[in-house]
C-alpha cells in the first residue's frame, strides 16, 4: 500500500557557534532542520521509484503468466499464474506504507487527487464480497449466481447509489466501474480480485470457524481447472484475468510516473512537487516541507497502527473471522503482514532491499527514543517471523487467528506492539521538528476492537 549528503560542520564553524548569540543559534538550526529535510524527502522519493517499480516489473511478470494461461489453460500453467501472483505480492505490499500521506497512491483531494486518480482503491482493495464476482459455495452446499461472471448483459452489483453496468465484454472499463460500486466491498479489480479467481473461495459460510470448503491447515482456495476449460463460463474467466492484471500494470504505470527522477528521462510532477522543485504555472504545487514531513510521518503512523496493527491484524483475530484476514483466497497473509511491516520500515530507516538511500526520519531522535524503537521493533519483527514460519510449515493464518491455536496469543501481542510503534511515530515527528500528537497517528475509523 525513499542520496544524501551528510552535513560536516568545521572546527571553526563549531567554534563561531558557541560564541553566537541564542537567536543566531536558532537561525542556524533553522538552516539545518531544512537541509535534512530535504535529504529525508530525497530518500523517500528515490525508495518510492525504486519500490513501485519493482512493483511494476512484478505486475507485468503476473500479466504475463495470465496470458500464458488463457492461452493454454493447462494444471502448469494455472499454477505459474499462482506463483507470479504471489511474487508480485512481495514488492507491492511493501508499497502500502506510502498510503495515507496525502500521496499519489490515495490522496482524495485537491491536484494530486486530480492527476493520479487515487488508485490505491482499484488496486488492493479489501475484503471483497467474492460472490460479486463468481460463484461460492453457500451455507447448504449450493452454488451461488447472480454475478459478473455468469451475467450476460447488465450488471448491478447493488448496494447504495449502485449503478448499472454492461458486462456482456469483460473489460478493463467494466471492472473499473464496477469497482466498490454502491459499497466498499464491491471490490471488482485489483489483486484480491485475481486471487480469488485463481484460488477460489477459501471461506466457509456456514460458521466462521468451519473448515468445510477447502479442509487443512495448510489449505488453501482449491480453483478447479474446469472453472477454465470446460466450464460454461471459462472464457470469461479468463477474460476477467486478463483485464484485472492488465488494469494492475497501467495502473502502477501511472503510480510509478509521479516518482520519476531526470536520470530517467523525466521527472515526475508529485516527486518534483514533494522536492519544491516546480516553477512557473506548477510552483503553487509545490508541498511545504514541513507539510511533507508531517504527512508521511502521521502516514506512517496511522498504516502501522491503525491500518496493519487494527484493521488486518486485530478484526481477523479477535473476531475471529478468515474473511478479515487479508489474503484468504491463496492464504498469504502471513506474507502481507511482514510486506506491509517491511514496508513501513523502509521509510523509517530509508532502506530498500538492502540498499541505504540516504538520510533517514530517526536520524537525529535522542539515542533513548532511538533505542526504545529499536526494541520494539526487533519483538515485531521476532513475531513476523514466527507468524511466518508457522504459516509455512505448520497452519496458515486463518488457523493462527482461531481461539483453540496456542499461536494467537502471539499475533495479539504483534497487534498491541505495533500500536505502540505507531505512537512512537509522534516522537520521530518531534525530533524533526514536526508535532503530531496520538490522535494524528489514529485513523479516528477505525474498527473499535
Amino acid at each position: 500500500m525513499t542520496n544524501t549528503k551528510k552535513i560536516v560542520l568545521s572546527l571553526a564553524v563549531v567554534s563561531s557557534l558557541l560564541l553566537t548569540a541564542c537567536t543566531n543559534e536558532k537561525l542556524h538550526t533553522s538552516k539545518t532542520e531544512i537541509t535534512k529535510q530535504n535529504s529525508i524527502l530525497e530518500s523517500y522519493s528515490a525508495i518510492a521509484l525504486a519500490n513501485y517499480t519493482d512493483a511494476l516489473n512484478d505486475a507485468k511478470s503476473l500479466e504475463k503468466a495470465i496470458n500464458t494461461f488463457a492461452l493454454n489453460p493447462t494444471q502448469e500453467n494455472l499454477e505459474k499464474s499462482k506463483d507470479a501472483w504471489l511474487v508480485s505480492r512481495e514488492s507491492y505490499g511493501q508499497t502500502e506504507a506510502f498510503r495515507l500521506s496525502n500521496g499519489p497512491i490515495d490522496a482524495e483531494d485537491n491536484w494530486v487527487a486530480d492527476t493520479y486518480g487515487a488508485l490505491e482503491g482499484q488496486l488492493n482493495a479489501w475484503p471483497l464480497d467474492e460472490n460479486m464476482i463468481d460463484y461460492t459455495i453457500d451455507a447448504n452446499g449450493n452454488k451461488t449466481s447472480g454475478n459478473i461472471i455468469d451475467t450476460l448483459g447488465e450488471f448491478n452489483p447493488g448496494g447504495e447509489e449502485s449503478s448499472v453496468v454492461d458486462v456482456s465484454n469483460i473489460t478493463v472499463e467494466a471492472i473499473t466501474a464496477l469497482n466498490e460500486n454502491g459499497g466498499d466491498a464491491n471490490v471488482a479489480s485489483g489483486y484480491h480480485a485475481i486471487e480469488f479467481l485463481l484460488w477460489g473461495q477459501d471461506q466457509d459460510y456456514s460458521n466462521f470457524l468451519k473448515d468445510g470448503i477447502t479442509n487443512g491447515a495448510l489449505s488453501a482456495g482449491a480453483r478447479p481447472l474446469s472453472d477454465f476449460t470446460s466450464d460454461k463460463n471459462a472464457q470469461r474467466r479468463l477474460a476477467y484475468l486478463k483485464a484485472a492484471t492488465s488494469k494492475i500494470v497501467d495502473d502502477l504505470e501511472i503510480i510509478k510516473s509521479a516518482w520519476e527522477n531526470k536520470l530517467n528521462g523525466n521527472e515526475g510532477l508529485y516527486r518534483a512537487a514533494l522536492l519544491s522543485k516546480l516553477s512557473g504555472d506548477n510552483a503553487s504545487k509545490n508541498i511545504d516541507e514541513k507539510v511533507a514531513l508531517k504527512q508521511i510521518i502521521s502516514g506512517l503512523g496511522v498504516f502501522i497502527k491503525s491500518e496493519l496493527a487494527n484493521e488486518r491484524i486485530a478484526v481477523a483475530v479477535l473476531t475471529p473471522s478468515e474473511e478479515d484476514e487479508h489474503s484468504c483466497f491463496s492464504d498469504n497473509t502471513h506474507r502481507d503482514i511482514a510486506t506491509n511491516y517491511q514496508g513501513f520500515k523502509n521509510i523509517l530507516t530509508a532502506s530498500y532491499n538492502g540498499k541505504k538511500y540516504g538520510a533517514s526520519l530517526l536520524d537525529i531522535v535522542d539515542e533513548q527514543s532511538k533505542k526504545e524503537i529499536f526494541i520494539l521493533m526487533n519483538s515485531i519483527e521476532n513475531k513476523i517471523t514466527i507468524i511466518d514460519e508457522i504459516a509455512k510449515t505448520k497452519e496458515h493464518f486463518d488457523y493462527q487467528i482461531r481461539p483453540d491455536s496456542k499461536h494467537a496469543k502471539n499475533i495479539v501481542k504483534l497487534k498491541n506492539e505495533m500500536r505502540k510503534l505507531g505512537d512512537m511515530m509522534v516522537v520521530v515527528a518531534i525530533a524533526n521538528g514536526i508535532s503530531l500528537t496520538t490522535d494524528d497517528v489514529t485513523d479516528a475509523d477505525e474498527t473499535k476492537i
